[in-house]
């Protein structure tokens, strides 16, 4: 069974992590302890296979809620940038439709 691990962070565009180079390296920035290192090394573990790790990241320059984005990250990554984006919207503009159906 794959666990699906799902965190997002809005950066900070005045942090000096997301501005150009000054030194040998930007200071990190992003999701402390996202992945403990223990769950990636178990034997069992569906991401790493012959010593290849599989992940997938989203890039999201708009506006993509934290309800939606397990719906965005189940996508197909071979489909066009475009389609994504349009399914993405449709699957948004459904659930809104159906929150305000549900609410009296």
């Amino acid at each position: 069974q794959q666990r699906h691990v799902i965190d997002s962070f809005r950066p900070d565009t005045k942090s000096n992590s997301f501005q150009r180079p000054r030194s040998e390296m930007n200071i990190a920035s992003g999701i402390p302890k996202f992945f403990p290192l223990p769950m990636i090394l178990q034997h069992d573990n569906n991401y790493v296979k012959d010593d290849t790790m599989y992940i997938k990241c989203l890039i999201d320059f708009g506006d993509i809620s934290k309800i939606i984005l397990p719906y965005a990250l189940s996508l197909n990554p071979a489909l066009p940038h475009q389609v994504q984006r349009n399914m993405i919207q449709a699957e948004t503009e459904r659930r809104v439709q159906l929150q305000q159906q549900s609410t009296p």
